[in-house]
């Protein structure tokens, strides 16, 4: 199957189980609307297809949603599969993915870098004109 067309495919799962979730459709008490489906990756074959799913949430709450929605694999996978027209379903498989907690984690660090770079120049500024003053005299 063409490369795009699983991407599609991939896009298209997304939209559905992300749908699913805000409208309480899946009525495991572990998935809440605080879920996000960050991407989906779909074997080449059809067979299966992988859910990485995050949230900015707590990591104990990450991987109670993930076995919520395991769970529920089933329902969501017949759910779907009523809606597209695709001669196989993929299995869907969720995994916790912290990628998105990791990058604004690293953020911030940045962000806290710079406040430290930026408080610490003003120093140096003055440590350098009062060494050069120093040297005229």
């Amino acid at each position: 199957m063409g490369q795009y067309r699983l991407v599609r495919l991939g896009e298209q799962l997304k939209s559905e189980i992300s749908n699913m979730i805000i409208r309480h459709e899946i009525k495991d008490p572990r998935v809440n609307e605080f879920l996000t489906i960050h991407r989906v990756d779909v074997a080449g074959d059809l067979a299966y297809a992988k859910v990485y799913v995050s949230s900015f949430m707590d990591e104990n709450s990450v991987k109670r949603g993930v076995q919520g929605l395991q769970s529920a694999a089933g329902f969501i996978q017949s759910s779907i599969a009523k809606k597209l027209t695709i001669y196989k379903f993929p299995k869907l498989t969720f995994i916790a993915d912290s990628s998105i907690k990791d990058g604004y984690e690293m953020v911030q660090k940045l962000n806290a870098l710079e406040k430290e770079e930026a408080a610490l120049a003003p120093e140096s500024l003055a440590e350098s004109s009062a060494q050069s003053s120093d040297e005229e005299e």
